[in-house]
């Protein structure tokens, strides 16, 4: 069994060895023009379209992949950048002690989750991209490798068809050679055979002849078949495969697109809480220096006040250093507008920023409502000195002058 595995296996070696050197033979006898070529033109534009849609689909597959890692190197180095803002941000640099504790940890928590949903964010677009557009390359090229191989081999049989095509025309060339000669025997021959034996030689080399025309005629239409088979079926293919090529990058870079849409609309909001946040730190770090102006201003005019005691109108108003105007029955103090408020109810005072607005005390304390002020705009009560024109508004909008 071993030595017949052996002879298979040998005479296989033989029969693609003797296959590789007919075929080189033939190609050398086609680039020297002795021998026809097979020539399908339809069909070498298709393998060009071939091979340019391979190229282009693998150069796609190989930007969208090194797209990808770009995607994960961004979201590392901005992953690092903010958590070297959540390292800096400390509650020390403002100083505890003239800070609101409750607005400070609000902003802090506030920070803390801007900065976690936009690392979810960047995880969930380059999975998505992973998970989509990648795939559906990688699907879309395995099938070029096996229909290449096709179109090697179909190029290999052309060869082998070319081949038994020139040996069978040679030997129908040669063929009616012999014939003519067998019809007139050599004049030795005559001479040296009986004439009884010279039937039998004709016979013989008629069977000889005949037996050589119609092995290459088989091997010639097995040929045939092998290439025409194979021809026909890359024919119905090429043309599916290059027309897919439109819908594969249709679906791909609609794909990538919305992903990228989504991405950066929900980064562009986290952009915008990150800036508000930024926006407090600077209106809680402004509130701070105008606080520390307000007490030394304070102070300075506590000592005019008390150098100039006999010019004071109202000694105990916070107001009456800088006030020559009658104030408004139940002032407290005066604030200044920092954010415009639109008022939404009648009772309710509008508010511009940089509005000096009359703080007054509240004729029944149990119906003020937590975080809001009674007052009247200054410049209206120095014009009208109507209190009917006061309203309430937000105090976390305004700040004490």
């Amino acid at each position: 069994m071993a030595e017949a595995g052996k002879g298979v296996t040998a005479g296989k070696l033989a029969v693609t060895v003797q296959k590789r050197l007919s075929r080189a033979q033939e190609k050398v006898m086609q680039k020297l023009g002795k021998a026809d070529e097979t020539k399908d033109v339809v069909f070498e534009e298709m393998v060009a379209n071939f091979n340019k849609q391979m190229g282009e689909g693998t150069k796609l597959q190989r930007d969208l992949k090194a797209y990808l890692a770009a995607v994960k190197t961004m979201h590392e180095t901005s992953r690092r950048l903010q958590d070297c803002l959540a390292d800096m941000y400390e509650p020390e640099w403002f100083g505890k002690e003239e800070m609101d504790a409750v607005v400070e940890e609000m902003i802090e928590k506030e920070m803390d989750n801007n900065l976690e949903d936009t690392d979810t964010m960047w995880l969930d677009f380059h999975q998505n991209i992973t998970d989509s557009s990648v795939p559906s390359m990688d699907s879309y090229l395995t099938q070029f490798p096996e229909i290449k191989a096709r179109i090697a081999k179909r190029d290999r049989k052309m060869v082998d068809f070319d081949s038994a095509r020139h040996h069978f025309s040679s030997l129908q060339k040669g063929k009616k050679k012999d014939e003519a000669k067998i019809a007139k025997p050599a004049a030795l021959l005559e001479m040296a055979a009986p004439s009884w034996a010279q039937g039998l030689l004709s016979a013989h080399q008629v069977a000889q002849t005949n037996l050589s025309y119609n092995q290459a005629e088989e091997e010639l239409g097995r040929a045939q078949k092998i290439f025409e088979e194979l021809n026909v079926e890359l024919q119905d293919q090429l043309p599916v495969l290059w027309d897919s090529r439109v819908g594969v990058y249709v679906n791909t870079f609609q794909s990538l697109a919305g992903h990228q849409e989504r991405f950066h609309k929900e980064m562009s909001k986290l952009s915008q809480n990150l800036n508000d946040i930024m926006t407090k730190l600077e209106e809680q770090r402004q509130l701070k220096n105008d606080g520390t102006t307000a007490t030394k201003t304070i102070a300075t005019a506590k000592s005019e006040e008390a150098n100039h005691s006999q010019a004071a109108t109202s000694p105990t108003s916070p107001a009456s250093n800088s006030s020559e105007y009658e104030l408004p029955p139940g002032f407290l103090y005066k604030v200044k507008a920092i954010h415009e408020y639109a008022a939404t109810d009648g009772d309710e005072l509008e508010l511009t920023i940089g509005d000096l607005v009359l703080v007054l005390a509240i004729d029944n304390p149990d119906e003020q409502d937590d975080g809001w002020l009674m007052g009247v705009q200054e410049s209206v009560w120095i014009r009208t000195k109507d209190i009917s024109s006061k309203g309430v508004f937000p105090e976390n909008f305004t700040q004490k002058v």
